[in-house]
């Protein structure tokens, strides 16, 4: 096969289409799964109003949008729900408003992207390839939110440095991984691991996995 015929077998044959399983309700369920089919890089596999109830393992998406508004369950508990039918789906959260709790709670659990409603089509199509990638994207009004949240309460964070490898360690923290996880990806020992996270949680004074996310996320680590 020649240099010009293999051009065109590889320009007949277009990279597969980022597989979408939306979790909203009613009519703007609807229009959202409309919004995202008109893009040709997307395709919407499936919609449910509640996750439990979603077929996802049937559907089989790279990326779950999940409407977090009306929610029964806590945070924690919904995107533990999609990470039972499929551990590696990229998941990421819609709000009508910044929610900086919201943000905090689904990070830390394992949520890669948020996103306010009111965003424009373009910037929300934008995101969700971003997340499809392996990227991370947090709408700039919740990173606003939680900034003027942090100077009102007047919470300070020790700005001594993270080495690489902390930084490494918060940014699989970010994105919901426990230790033991992190010590596979990472091939470090549990022992190892935990004593990272000993020293990340002492450098930025916290206390919870929840703010180190925060905490990637305000830095730009994800």
């Amino acid at each position: 096969m020649t240099t010009a015929q293999l051009d065109l077998a590889e320009s007949s044959n277009p990279p597969r289409a980022i597989r979408i399983f939306v979790v909203a309700g009613g009519i703007f369920a609807k229009a959202l799964c409309h919004l995202l089919s008109e893009d040709s890089e997307l395709r919407i596999v499936g919609d449910a109003v509640d996750v439990r109830k979603a077929p996802l393992s049937q559907a089989s998406p790279d990326l779950i949008l999940l409407d977090v508004d009306g929610q029964t369950l806590e945070m924690e508990d919904v995107i533990r729900a999609c990470r039972r039918e499929l551990a590696d789906v990229r998941v990421c959260l819609l709000s009508a408003r910044p929610q900086p709790e919201i943000l905090q709670s689904g990070f830390g659990s394992g949520a890669n992207g948020y996103v306010v409603k009111d965003v424009a089509p373009g910037e929300l199509i934008r995101a969700l390839k971003l997340i499809a990638s392996g990227r991370s994207y947090v709408d700039p009004q919740i990173g606003g939110a939680l900034l003027r949240r942090w100077s009102s309460s007047n919470r300070r964070y020790h700005m001594f440095e993270l080495t690489h490898r902390e930084q490494e360690v918060v940014r699989l923290i970010a994105q919901g991984l426990s230790n033991k996880g992190i010590s596979k990806k990472l091939k470090l020992s549990d022992k190892t691991v935990k004593n990272h996270v000993s020293h990340i949680f002492s450098k930025l004074d916290i206390r919870a996995r929840s703010q180190a996310a925060a905490h990637a996320v305000r830095t730009g680590l994800i």
